[in-house]
Order: structure tokens, then sequence, then C-alpha cells
């Protein structure tokens, strides 16, 4: 285990440390695009990326149109709850299913109900009949519709890429278009707010899915063998629930995904009401706000496309949560709109590293039997967390006031950040036990790797 001094000496270096791991030739930033060799995936990807940036039109605009309606910092959290606490209760139960059942129809199903979701909402706000209440129904329409396709989506993956070595390559550019749209999408729909209103936002988000329905229909899919069981939803979905928790590896991994969801994620619930009030500024704020943490994400995700091992990520992790914390910390005592968006440029990159580097670790060392079901659990600790985090700021903004909310959350980021480097020598060792039974590395580079403490 590393000793005091050791990891003091990683936190000195912060981002020097972080610098040390990005890829230095040109090879490297090359092969950061190798997935999109594979006919499957480049569909995915731009079909994804276009309708994404709908996604992140209609996200700023509901948000806008939810506090514009009500005021409130609570009914705010509650329709983001809506939306994304039935991935806490029903992704177990999806998982199950998702390992059953052919995803790419599954996926399309999926796709086309959000496409609906969208449709309903543009006609109710351009008829001048929507309620908080039709928010919510329709938020929790999309949370139900997110149990069954954020799962789905990560777990199919791996049946879009030729090479297996792409696997983690079209993870990361899965994070970076998700980003990149972040980094479009907001600040494009802070400015068609006040021009064009919510209503056509929220259409043109039912129109971009057009372009993900095209990419599958034109997909040449070989789907994987069906599973036949004997056994109940519930019997598996406890053998899932049983691998995931007897698992060292991937319990851990989970457990940091839910702290990072909890403390880090659930920021972006009251960003908002932190635009508004404690900035004093309006929609076009928020939209800038939204489009540094994208770009500082999008930033994130092509550093770990370049990456061409899944060796060190732990260090990235490690580091990537410390920024977190740091940068949370140093928005809680902003108060002026330009160092807000600097501050946020920080807080996308090490969300998005830290998260999809996570991502990469449990989709590498699960069993292709459980993926699903292991995917699922991620979603859950990803999605079903954050409302919840998001919830209980809300809850207590009256109290303590939204900066001083944000200054606990990334305190605490800070100790998980700490917490984790102390376990990280036992974590590597797990993990590259499990790399050299995959064949990801030869058995001979793992005491090497061990002594250099990557």
């Amino acid at each position: 285990m590393n000793s005091n001094n050791d990891n003091g000496k990683v936190f000195l270096g912060g981002w020097k440390g972080l610098i040390e791991l990005i890829p230095n030739n040109a090879d490297a930033l090359l092969g950061a695009f190798s997935s999109l060799h594979s006919r499957n995936y480049r569909l995915y990807f731009y079909g994804q990326w276009i309708s994404l940036i709908g996604t992140f039109i209609q996200q700023i605009a509901l948000s806008w149109l939810v506090y514009r309606l009500t005021g409130s910092v609570l009914l705010l959290a509650s329709v983001t709850l809506a939306a994304q606490l039935p991935s806490f209760f029903l992704t177990p139960v999806t998982g199950v299913l998702i390992d059953r059942f052919d995803r790419y129809k599954l996926l399309i199903v999926t796709q086309s109900l959000y496409m609906l979701q969208a449709t309903i909402l543009a006609a109710l706000v351009m008829t001048n009949h929507i309620e908080v209440w039709h928010i919510m129904t329709l938020s929790l329409l999309v949370g139900i519709i997110s149990a069954f396709d954020m799962p789905a989506r990560h777990s199919f993956t791996v049946q879009l890429v030729e090479r297996k070595e792409d696997l983690s390559n079209a993870i990361a550019l899965n994070s970076a278009i998700f980003n990149a749209a972040r980094l479009i999408g907001p600040s494009i729909g802070g400015i068609l707010i006040g021009i064009i209103g919510e209503g056509m936002c929220f259409t043109i988000n039912a129109v971009s899915y057009i372009a993900v329905l095209s990419s599958f229909f034109r997909m040449r899919v070989v789907p994987l063998e069906k599973r036949i069981s004997k056994k109940s939803v519930v019997q598996e979905m406890n053998e899932g629930i049983s691998y995931a928790l007897h698992s060292f590896t991937i319990r851990s991994i989970l457990l940091m995904v839910t702290v990072i969801s909890f403390f880090g994620f659930s920021l972006l619930v009251i960003l908002p009401a932190f635009a508004k009030d404690t900035l004093g500024g309006n929609s076009d704020t928020l939209g800038y706000m939204m489009s540094s943490i994208g770009a500082g994400a999008l930033v994130a995700a092509l550093y770990l496309a370049a990456r061409k091992s899944v060796i060190g990520l732990g260090k990235v992790i490690m580091i990537s949560t410390f920024i977190l914390g740091a940068g949370i910390t140093i928005l809680a005592f902003t108060k002026i709109p330009a160092i807000a968006y600097l501050a946020c440029f920080p807080i996308g990159f090490s969300l998005i590293a830290s998260v999809a580097s996570l991502n990469t670790q449990l989709q590498t060392i699960s069993q292709e039997r459980m993926r699903g079901r292991v995917m699922s659990f991620y979603t859950m600790a990803l999605m079903g967390v954050s409302p919840i985090g998001g919830m209980m700021m809300g809850l207590l903004e009256k109290w303590l006031g939204i900066p001083m909310i944000i200054l606990l959350n990334g305190i605490v980021c800070i100790i998980a950040a700490f917490l984790y480097e102390r376990h990280r020598p036992m974590l590597r060792k797990h993990m590259r036990r499990i790399y050299v039974e995959k064949g990801i590395i030869p058995e001979i580079a793992t005491g090497i790797e061990s002594v250099n403490g990557k």
C-alpha cells in the first residue's frame, strides 16, 4: 500500500499527474477514432450525436420552463427526480431482460418512445396547455424508458465494434459525442428559448430522433446467441446482485460511481437556480455554464479515447475526482458569471474523466453473460442516485443556501479521492488478475507494472 508521502506527492502533482498520462504521439491521437472503422459503430456515432444535441436543447428548455413556471428549486429537483429515479428501481429488472432479449430491437423501441414523449411535450407547450403535472408525468415516462435504454446502449456497444481492442475506444467516443452535444446543445437551447420559446426546442428534439432511428435501420447487426434460461427474472436479478457484491472490483467501481453521481452530477440539478439567484443571470447564463461543462467533458472524452490501454485508469479516476471536488469548491464561492464559466470547465472534465474510466473498467472486467445486469447497476448508480442528491439539495436549500450546499459537495468529492487513493493498490491487484485472465495484458507484465505503481 502507498505511504502517506506517496499520496501527498500524487495530489501535489495535480494537473501535472494527469498530464503525464496523456498520450504524446501522433499515432495515439489518430487512434482516438479507431472504433469508427467499424461501420455499425460509425452509423451509431453520427446518429447519436445529432439526437443528443436535440436532447440537451430539450433538457435546458425544460429546466428553464419549470423554474419560470414555479420559481421553486424543490420542484425543479422533483422533475429531475421523476426523470431519473425509475433507473434506481427498475434497472435491476431491466438488466435481466436486456441479457435475455435482442438489444438492437429494444433500442429501436426506446428511441421511438423518446421521440413520442418530446412530441407530446412540444404540443402541450405550443398550445398553452402545459401544466406542472404534465411535465412530471412525461418526465416519469422518460425515466421508465431510460431504465431500459441506458443499460441496453451500454451493453450494445460491444456488438458495434468489429475488434475487441476497440471497445474501450468506443466507450470513450460515446462520452465524446455525449459531451460534444452537451457543449453545443445548451448554448443553442439557451439562445432559442428567448427567440422561439420552449415549445419549438422540444420540437427540435423530437425531429432529431429521426437521425438515430435512421442509423439503427441502416446497421447490419449480427445478433448475439439467444440465452435460454429456466430461471425466473427474480432469480436472475439476485444472481446479478450476488455477482456484483462478491466481486471486489465491481463493488468498488459501483460505489465510486455512486459517490460521484450523488455529490457531483447532482450539482447539475440546481444550476438553473444558481445561475438565476446566485449569479443574477438568465437562460443564457445557464447555457454558457452547461456549455463550459460540456467543453471540459469533451476534452476528457477525447483524452480517454486517445489512450491505448485500460492500464493506468485508476490514477485517472483518483486525480479526476480530486479535481472535481476542487472545481465544485471554487464554484461555491463564485458570484461572477465569467469565473463560474471557468470553474465549470474542470468540473465537466473531471466528471467524465472519472465516470467514463469507471465505465471502461466495468465493461472490461464483466462477464458477457452478466453484462446487461452489471451495466444496469452502473445506470442505477449513475442516473438513479443523482436525482436523489438533487432532491436533498432542494430540501436543504432553504436552510443552508445554494453556495453552502455546493461547498459541501466539493468537500465530499475531495475526501472520496483520498479514500480511493488509499485503496487503489488493492484494486490494482485485483484488476490486473482479471486483465491477465482475459488476455488484455501478459502475465509477466503485471509484476513490472505493479512495481511502477500505474
